[in-house]
């Protein structure tokens, strides 16, 4: 029980971190969105290609593209932090070419610091001698910040990473279900699952309750747009596909999608760890990522009934949460109607 409740902890806890720079910190969820395309980058190509392409398929070619893609996560995270920033592409590239030996969070601290140097940078010099300035000055501050960063971040996330891990394997279905229940809110929010997942380096079972709780509920979002009538289709598709798109609907109707998502999540965490579903691909926890990378490391007909079996389970959760407040927003969208129709003139008298 205790592993349990420090591995629910620390992750909690890790939320809580991330989710305060995303919000609080200059700049903090645009930061936040280059990680996750960082994590996209490396760690998804990884999975697909070193695994899949690679050792299932046995094409020597892509398993060398994973391989190479794999080990450039701090290098991609300082390149991408600081373009989703806004910081000039130069500047972004001098500092990830130098940390090709570091991981993705040193190089995420590294390129967010980066991000904000570039803007005195382009404030105060000149058009030209900014770039070439610029990067002459990037560089070695970007090294110097991975290097500070890189012990404490390592002996954390190991930590962090090694708990939940743990926990997972001692409880997998008590774990399935609250660890994948708070990965597909995270999945849902505005903080993305990959970058969490990334930076705290989760693999082995709990990586694949993540992954799996992330397609599972896809399915719950899917049934809480169509039944709640929040947007049309193609919000409905996006939202399958991928949340974060669909973040102003998603923040302004909280309490129904974030509860339906935890039990839907929850639900698909118990398929995932009844199936003993391993993912060793970090970074992978999103709907595409996450229905894909599995594959790579268990046998595919544990992953296809994995798979559907979270998609039963997020599909009753979002019917259950669909309707229990189905009549609330029925009561409001015809007040919204009747308060439309007051505005509208009368046709004037002949």
């Amino acid at each position: 029980m205790m592993t349990i409740l420090s591995g629910v902890g620390m992750l909690l806890l890790t939320l809580a971190v991330f989710s305060l720079f995303s919000m609080k910190m200059p700049k903090g969820s645009l930061a936040m969105s280059g990680m996750a395309n960082a994590a996209v980058a490396t760690f998804l190509v990884e999975a697909i290609h070193k695994y899949i392409s690679g050792d299932l398929f046995g094409i020597s070619f892509f398993k060398s593209v994973g391989e190479n893609a794999g080990g450039f996560g701090g290098v991609a995270a300082a390149i991408a932090v600081p373009l989703s920033m806004g910081t000039n592409p130069v500047l972004a590239i001098a500092a990830g070419v130098v940390l090709g030996q570091f991981g993705i969070l040193p190089g995420f601290i590294a390129g967010y610091v980066v991000g904000l140097l570039s803007q005195v940078i382009e404030k105060y010099l000149p058009e030209g001698v900014d770039v070439i300035a610029g990067a002459l000055i990037v560089a070695p501050v970007s090294l110097l910040v991975a290097t500070a960063a890189d012990p404490l971040v390592n002996m954390t996330l190991a930590q962090i990473g090694g708990t939940i891990t743990a926990a997972a394997e001692q409880s997998p279905l008590v774990m399935g279900f609250l660890l994948g229940g708070i990965m597909k809110m995270i999945c849902t929010s505005p903080l993305s699952s990959m970058a969490l997942t990334a930076m705290i380096g989760l693999d082995g079972l709990a990586m694949g309750i993540a992954a799996i709780a992330c397609v599972g509920g896809s399915f719950t979002n899917g049934i809480v747009f169509k039944r709640l009538k929040l947007g049309d289709k193609s919000n409905i598709m996006a939202v399958m596909m991928e949340p974060l798109t669909q973040a102003p609907i998603i923040t302004a109707n909280p309490i129904p999608i974030y509860g339906s998502n935890f039990f839907g999540g929850g639900l698909a965490g118990v398929s995932a760890a009844v199936f003993h579903i391993i993912n060793n691909a970090p970074g992978t926890a999103s709907p595409i990522p996450g229905l894909l990378a599995p594959f790579a490391f268990n046998d595919p007909v544990k992953v296809v009934l994995a798979v559907i079996f979270a998609a039963i389970g997020g599909s009753l959760a979002g019917l259950v949460g669909s309707q229990i407040f189905k009549k609330h927003y029925e009561k409001k969208a015809e007040q919204e109607q009747k308060a439309a129709d007051t505005l509208i003139p009368e046709p004037a008298a002949e």
